[in-house]
């Protein structure tokens, strides 16, 4: 009896932690020709994800020129490379947006003075060279035409998501969103657009992780306390057995 109760606690203690986890933060826009100054919800939300993994591998675009579509991409801290299908790499000039409420915000403009980010307005998918577990990225300008973005991972961890970003808002918001899962991976990402052709989306500093760059997660509190009853349990029935009382 003691051995399967300590196979059951065990069992209850992975199955707690073999889940996707998700990050969302959002700040809204002030107009289509308006950068925000801060993004301290998206970028709350970003840290957040990056703090459970390790040296993950990040794409600004700043690397590519204006115009290019269907870029291969790298993500050295993850050594993965990726493919992308749908939309191409635009700029503006650093600490503008475009005139439509598009603009990068990796804050790490290339030598020429101007910002890079991925844009779109139909389905973007991106497809791995070898799977991952972890894929975050900002999104700006998504939703003042009634767009919602969802996400699509394939290739493995067969999953859908609707990120959940504020429709009909003003231009220029920006988002982070990432998920996170602990057990499976996935070689391929495909974004949703529900006003496809209408909402034009923006995305920058997309960031991949393996399975290994994943940090190992801490059991939630509720788990413990059950682990640790259990225990208790089992030391209770080994002194009823010495008693002879079982």
């Amino acid at each position: 009896m003691k051995k399967l109760l300590l196979t059951a606690l065990l069992s209850a203690s992975f199955s707690a932690n073999a889940a996707v986890t998700t990050y969302f933060g959002e700040d809204l826009g002030l107009g289509e020709s308006t950068r925000l100054a801060s993004t301290p919800n998206a970028n709350a939300a970003q840290a957040n994800f990056l703090s459970s993994l390790i040296n993950p591998g990040v794409e600004n675009f700043e690397g590519l020129t204006n115009g290019t579509a269907n870029p291969a991409i790298s993500f050295v801290g993850a050594g993965v490379t990726a493919t992308l299908s749908g939309g191409e790499v635009r700029s503006t000039a650093n600490g503008v947006t475009n005139g439509n409420g598009r603009y990068g915000i990796s804050g790490d403009p290339d030598a020429n003075g101007s910002d890079s980010y991925y844009e779109t307005s139909s389905l973007l998918s991106l497809t791995f060279s070898k799977p991952v577990a972890a894929f975050g990225f900002y999104g700006i300008d998504i939703g003042d035409f009634n767009g919602q973005v969802t996400v699509t991972t394939s290739g493995g961890l067969n999953q859908f998501f609707n990120v959940g970003n504020t429709l009909n808002g003003a231009g220029g918001s920006v988002l982070f969103w990432g998920l996170i899962s602990n057990t499976d991976t996935f070689t391929g990402i495909t974004f949703g657009n529900t006003a496809s052709g209408t909402d034009f989306f923006a995305f920058d500093n997309f960031t991949v992780g393996s399975l290994e760059q994943v940090k190992s997660p801490v059991p939630e509190p509720e788990t413990y306390a059950m682990f640790l009853a259990g225990l208790g349990f089992m030391g209770y029935m080994a002194r009823r057995r010495k008693e002879g009382q079982v």
